[in-house]
């Protein structure tokens, strides 16, 4: 059996789960989440804990199986603790403004860049660090809307200008010389 797969995940008190065939919605203090599964790859709920079950020893099923826990278990991460990802904008006049469920970004264009975030999904912007953070229960979704605003404007290896992961570190460039 697959390691990932056959580790069962412990539900907490505040979470409800409802497990039908192809269908997982985890309900929390956090937020509601729903994730399609393989029809094949059965969840069962029972005493406060979670088994992801695979039918048969196909190579399908057994890719299927580690990957099913996962998703189930980070939806349950999700709805009581929530995920977080951290972007840095630097360069100079480069900035970000919250507005409602709004991002407003300078980036070096012409234009302000304003990124509408989905229902479910909050920022919090630190002006003296230049630190963006989006927050949610979705970790998908989180990833999905990090990357988005990174590509907005992604950093370059000349000057390091740009929007960039807290943790990513930027290859640095030496750039033209002077003739001699």
């Amino acid at each position: 059996m697959s390691r990932i797969g056959r580790m069962t995940i412990k539900v907490p008190d505040k979470v409800k789960i409802t497990a039908e065939p192809g269908l997982v919605t985890v309900e929390g203090p956090k937020g509601k989440i729903s994730q399609k599964l393989d029809a094949r790859i059965k969840v069962v709920v029972e005493k406060g804990e979670i088994h992801v079950q695979r039918p048969d020893e196909t190579t399908r099923s057994k890719e299927l199986h580690g990957l099913s826990r996962t998703l189930v278990a980070n939806m349950v991460i999700g709805v009581t603790t929530g995920f977080a990802r951290s972007l840095e904008i630097t360069g100079v006049g480069y900035k970000a403004e919250l507005k409602g469920q709004d991002i407003h970004f300078a980036l070096g264009f012409s234009h302000p860049i304003v990124y509408p975030l989905p229902k479910g999904v909050t920022a919090e912007y630190d002006a003296k660090a230049n630190k963006l953070t989006v927050k949610g229960a979705d970790k998908h979704q989180i990833g999905l809307i990090a990357a988005e605003i990174r590509k907005l404007r992604p950093p370059e290896p000349y000057k390091g200008k740009g929007v960039k992961y807290s943790e990513e570190t930027i290859r640095r460039k030496q750039g033209k010389t002077g003739a001699a």
